[in-house]
């Protein structure tokens, strides 16, 4: 066994014990005094073993990756490619929610009580909702917002406002927007890679974004659907800054990353991804382009009578309201660091090790260190939101954003078909003992 994989191995037995340990001390804490406010700490799950009907479908994806991914994405066109990989990621992510069935794993995962839809009903009048939101953000305010729909701006819930107005609603086809528009954000990780590294990069990349473990909470969770909204941002920015009709490009980039920032505050850190975009592009041109269209979306909202600094202000009364007052920061402040290990699995953890600059024999070529900084870039974005104590438990799918801009750094990784493996035991083992949040 060469060093370099001894390496690695030795990092992903790491995070394994990172895992564990938040596990055993948080069951520890949770059953001392109930404060961490999850049933299976770190992860906001309960312990219920079981199959359901996307099993198979599951144990034969995992298996068609595994056996065929890395030789079809060597040699597929690079079109088909994307769409190849977008349709196996699909198919995957909705064998996982299946697995719950039905009801469970997808048409009510979006309709309980601290989720969206319960909410679409007060936006008759969106003009009239927009200028009153902030006033239910607070716990104590009068017919206050549900717990998801206070957490983040209107652009989440007008989301599926706006599907109930064209006929698509009800929790079967809120979960079906955000699996089919989440499963895209591995497309979009792909242009980025190959845009701004090189092309042998992301199709090595491409099988360890499609058998991700976050799969798991991108079916079905709306933060899925943010994830692939802030991707496809930053992979239009990386293609108007290699010179890929930058004003056009540009333009929808800012465009996207302003619908992201009305999606989830946290989002915000979209921007230090955004920055390693701009460091390793080959021109700076675009960014007015990216910043005329980014200003649109807040425009229209202030013009609508929703203030984001002022709902974000509010908000973080409400954090401290609820369970982010309750949940002590001496734990999640690492444990959030395990459920992270969980949704991007330990080939993950290997190639982020590969990819952190170090000295080499030969100096790493120019698309290893873009991807590199880009790895880092999501990496800091991560710890920055960790470090807040906004992120306290639920990093699972909160973190889905930041996590999909880690997985390409399994492109590093020798011995792949093993490390696909570790990926797809740990994503079917996760969703068929415990029964998750999402």
């Amino acid at each position: 066994m060469n060093r370099d994989l001894l390496r690695d191995l030795y990092a992903a037995v790491c995070a394994a014990l990172l895992v564990l340990t938040a596990v055993l001390v948080g069951r520890t804490i949770q059953h001392r005094d109930g404060s961490l406010r999850v049933d299976w700490p770190p992860l906001l799950a309960s312990w219920d073993p079981h199959v359901g009907p996307g099993t198979p479908a599951a144990v034969v994806v995992a298996a068609a990756v595994v056996a065929y991914g890395p030789s079809l994405a060597a040699r597929l066109p690079w079109r088909p490619l994307l769409l190849a990989g977008w349709g196996t990621g699909m198919v995957w992510t909705w064998s996982l929610a299946l697995v719950d069935g039905w009801h469970r794993g997808v048409a009510e995962q979006l309709t309980t009580r601290n989720e969206y839809l319960p909410a679409v009903g007060r936006f008759h009048d969106i003009p009239a909702a927009l200028r009153d939101f902030t006033r239910h953000i607070l716990i104590d305010s009068p017919d206050n917002w549900g717990a998801h729909v206070a957490g983040h701006p209107p652009g989440a819930t007008l989301t599926f406002v706006l599907l109930d107005r064209i006929g698509l609603g009800g929790g079967g086809w809120a979960g079906t927007w955000c699996i089919t528009v989440g499963t895209t954000a591995a497309a979009a990780v792909l242009v980025a890679v190959r845009a701004l590294a090189d092309e042998s990069l992301a199709r090595r990349a491409a099988p360890f974004l499609v058998l991700a473990p976050a799969a798991v909470w991108v079916g079905t969770s709306a933060d899925g659907y943010f994830a692939a909204v802030a991707a496809w941002a930053v992979a239009l920015l990386a293609l108007a800054v290699r010179g890929v009709r930058p004003g056009l490009n540009g333009f929808c980039s800012g465009l996207l990353f302003g619908v992201t920032v009305y999606l989830s505050y946290g989002l915000t850190l979209m921007v230090v991804v955004a920055g390693a975009v701009v460091c390793v592009g080959s021109s700076r041109r675009p960014l007015l382009f990216a910043l005329a269209g980014f200003v649109v979306v807040p425009a229209i909202f202030t013009a609508l009578g929703f203030e984001w600094w002022e709902g974000y202000r509010i908000l973080v009364t409400r954090y401290y309201q609820g369970a982010g007052g309750v949940r002590p920061y001496g734990y999640w402040v690492w444990a959030n660091l395990a459920c992270t290990v969980l949704i991007v699995g330990p080939a993950t953890v290997a190639g982020v090790r590969r990819a952190v600059p170090r000295r080499h024999p030969a100096p790493p070529n120019r698309g290893d260190r873009r991807l590199g900084l880009l790895v880092a870039a999501a990496l800091l974005a991560l710890l920055v939101a960790d470090l807040s104590g906004m992120s306290k438990a639920e990093t699972e799918r909160i973190w889905l954003p930041f996590a999909v801009w880690l997985l390409p750094a399994c492109a590093f990784l020798t011995g792949v078909r093993g490390w696909l493996v570790g990926q797809a035991v740990l994503a079917l083992l996760v969703n068929h003992l415990l029964l998750t949040g999402w």
